[in-house]
């Protein structure tokens, strides 16, 4: 096996290898074939973490890739910042800014940030994490019983109960049942190289764009022979089903938002209407992105990208890359939409080709941080975003019941009531919780809640809950 950290040759994220540098010798650990710099496994009291032995197996308190965490709480985290539109807002405001919740002032700069750093970013970057840990856990399951592919289809087929669950109770943006069918796809491709992953999986990205933009292309050809004189019935329906879905009726909106500030049963009624658009019409494009992304996941955590295993420099040139290119390409689709008073055809067009750009914004972020891990410029927020992501599904779930209380009928009742700077105040609060509850729990568990049930349905067996408790020096 090759040592990624010491090695140029091995491919990096598609079209820049030239950002891999060769990274002067320093102390590393090797686990699995994988070769992790030393402090990714340091654990929160700063010890040094050694390997569990035993055929691969970990324990509760086996090594951690610390930076993975980190990553992993900083994405969980990001992931609101789009999500609550949905959660506090109706549907259709995900995408359309004029529908509700505001788009001048604080408003519209709120929408400009969140389409320019974090929509798609953020779960992109969730996506790839997903990929990588699903190759750790597979690891640690081999030579195990049992095995390493009877543990992952165990855990994609509760992580899409959990979904179903959690799409209909709580988000109708649910992820988790992406997740599972991704997974199960992803998972028999997982031995192929790094470069085949990561070639395939761009190439899976690419598509996916050639495809969502030709979409938005076909919809402004549509609408401009629908508003012709002599327009054929066959494309006015088509443009009349078609502009239903892209800006329902203020009828639509109204309906909706009564539904979620009413009782239960009419919440999840709510939900189901979207879920019946969603699933069958946005659901199979989620999950071919899903599997192109957790590819390329998988390829970048080979490559120590996730471990630190990459110089410095090639961090920092690929944050420049983000940054100094793909942001301001983002930025400028974000004013055509605005320039076009954010026509619907031309604010899809523009989500299209906001694909191109938005896995380099992605992986800026992610450079940025693993930056900062290794300066150790981070403080105490380096242990509170390691413990975020070691609860992710928790936290991600947790935070669902959260906003459901806080915007549903059944609570406070806010569902449509607040604009998009105010969902903010709800972000930051949900943030701080996530932060200062995440790591006094792991403290004195073994994992989160949700996580410990998922262990526990997956190994059909109770697994330690709370930790042992700390044996004194001396």
């Amino acid at each position: 096996m090759r040592d990624p950290l010491h090695r140029s040759s091995l491919i990096t994220p598609a079209g820049f290898a030239f950002l891999r540098r060769p990274e002067p010798p320093r102390r590393a650990c090797m686990i699995r074939g994988h070769y992790l710099s030393a402090l990714t496994l340091r654990r929160e009291d700063g010890s040094l973490t050694g390997h569990s032995g035993g055929g691969g197996g970990m324990s509760v308190s086996a090594e951690r890739i610390v930076s993975i965490d980190v990553v992993r709480g900083f994405a969980v985290l990001g992931i609101l910042l789009m999500n609550v539109t949905g959660m506090g807002l109706p549907a259709t405001a995900y995408l359309d800014p004029t529908f509700a919740g505001g788009h001048e002032g604080a408003d519209f700069w709120m929408w400009s940030i969140n389409f320019v750093l974090t929509d798609g970013k953020m779960r992109g970057l969730f996506t790839m994490l997903f990929g990588a840990s699903m190759v750790l856990i597979a690891e640690r399951a081999d030579g195990q019983r049992p095995g390493p592919v009877s543990i992952h289809y165990r855990r994609m087929a509760w992580l899409l109960i959990f979904g179903l669950l959690h799409a209909y109770l709580l988000w109708w943006g649910d992820i988790l049942v992406c997740y599972a069918i991704a997974g199960a796809i992803v998972f028999v491709l997982r031995t192929l190289t790094q470069r085949t992953l990561l070639i395939c999986g761009v190439c899976i990205l690419a598509m996916l764009t050639v495809l969502n933009v030709a979409t938005g292309i076909a919809l402004e050809d549509l609408r401009f022979a629908a508003h012709q004189p002599d327009a054929a019935q066959a494309d006015l329906d088509a443009w009349a089903a078609a502009s239903f879905a892209l800006d329902p009726p203020a009828e639509a909106r109204d309906a909706e938002i009564a539904a979620m500030r009413g009782g239960i049963l009419e919440a999840i009624g709510a939900r189901a209407v979207n879920l019946a658009f969603v699933y069958p019409n946005l659901l199979p494009f989620e999950v071919i992105e899903a599997v192109g992304q957790m590819m390329i996941g998988i390829a970048l955590f080979r490559s120590g990208f996730f471990s630190l295993g990459w110089s410095s420099g090639s961090y920092l040139r690929l944050a420049a890359l983000g940054y100094g290119i793909a942001v301001p390409v983002t930025a400028w689709l974000a004013w055509r939409a605005w320039d076009a008073d954010f026509d619907v055809v031309v604010l899809n067009e523009m989500v299209a080709w906001s694909a191109v750009p938005r896995p380099f914004i992605a992986l800026a972020h992610a450079s940025t941080l693993l930056l900062c891990v290794r300066l150790g410029c981070l403080g105490a927020l380096k242990g509170m975003l390691a413990a975020a992501g070691r609860m992710a599904l928790s936290n991600y779930l947790l935070t669902s019941l959260i906003t459901t209380f806080v915007f549903c009928g059944f609570g406070l009742g806010l569902f449509g009531a607040l604009s998009r700077a105010e969902l903010m105040i709800v972000v930051l609060a949900i943030w701080a919780f996530i932060l200062l509850w995440s790591g006094p729990w792991l403290r004195h568990f073994a994992y989160g809640p949700f996580e410990w049930i998922w262990r526990a349905l997956v190994r059909w067996r109770l697994p330690p809950f709370r930790r042992p408790p700390a044996i004194p020096p001396g």
